[in-house]
């Protein structure tokens, strides 16, 4: 069997080369795009849909995608500057009570994952967190 690389199957085939195969997820999560937003997996871009139906309800007052919250600070060592921290949610969701709560969908729940929530939950004890 004679393999070729991907220029030379160019050359051989020209318009007709269908290119390489699309990469897979690394957990098997579809990438959907809802509301020219682009999402990680299905489940997070129908618990937008969720969020969005619950805003109009009145149910909630707002929803973030995507927040931000640093677990620990950048700093310097030995003259070289370390990295901060951060957690990035799926959704930060305000209710009218003043409430404000974190929501992940999660599919696998790495180890990553689990170290940094367990963080971010002693850094921000008033978040309420749940997983999707």
């Amino acid at each position: 069997m004679v393999r070729i690389s991907e220029e030379e199957a160019r050359k051989l085939l020209g318009d007709k080369y269908p290119g390489p195969p699309p990469k897979k997820h690394k957990y098997n999560a579809s990438r959907t795009i809802v509301d020219g937003i682009r999402f990680a997996s299905k489940r997070e871009a129908e618990y937008y849909g969720e969020l969005k139906l619950c805003l109009r309800a009145g149910e909630i007052v707002s929803f973030e995608l995507q927040p931000e919250f640093i677990i620990q600070e950048g700093y310097r060592r030995g003259g070289k500057k370390v990295r901060e921290i951060k957690y990035i949610a799926d959704f930060k969701v305000i209710y009218p009570d003043g409430r404000v709560e974190i929501v992940d969908t999660k599919g696998y729940r790495t180890k990553e994952y689990l170290l940094k929530k367990k963080l971010l939950l002693a850094r921000y004890p008033e978040l309420w967190f749940t997983e999707v």
